[in-house]
């Protein structure tokens, strides 16, 4: 399993080029590490298990920013111990924590589930923006 280090500085990496690329698009966002979803993030989503959630998008869709003022960042978590556990290797984990990322964001985006499951498995970035 790859150290919590590692990870953070992957997932910062994986978000700055993604963030290159939708610098002018993603508004108010926070990337955060946690180990584990808490209780209040799992009822939320009606997950029942700690290790059901890889990711979590809390906030308000980025269309309903529009003149808003100074308000707190929306927020992407990214749960170490969840993708860090279920990784064979470094490589494997790269990948799952950018697939979780562009998934997130999708739904920053405004996607439901099923646009957000698109734009992660796939490597056409114009997804995040539908």
């Amino acid at each position: 399993m790859i150290s919590r280090e590692k990870f953070e500085k992957l997932a910062e990496e994986i978000y700055k080029n993604l963030q290159e690329k939708y610098k002018d698009k993603i508004y108010n966002l926070a990337v955060l590490v946690e180990d584990f979803p808490t209780e209040e993030q799992l009822k939320k989503v009606g997950a029942k298990s700690k290790y059901s959630l890889l990711g979590l998008y809390e906030g308000r869709v980025q269309s309903r920013h529009v003149n808003m003022g100074a308000v707190l960042p929306d927020k992407i978590s990214l749960f170490y111990m969840v993708i860090a556990q279920s990784c064979a290797d470094e490589e494997e984990c790269k990948k799952r924590i950018e697939n979780t990322l562009k998934h997130e964001i999708a739904h920053h985006f405004g996607s439901d589930e099923r646009g957000a499951r698109k734009a992660a498995k796939t490597r056409d970035h114009y997804l995040l923006t539908k």
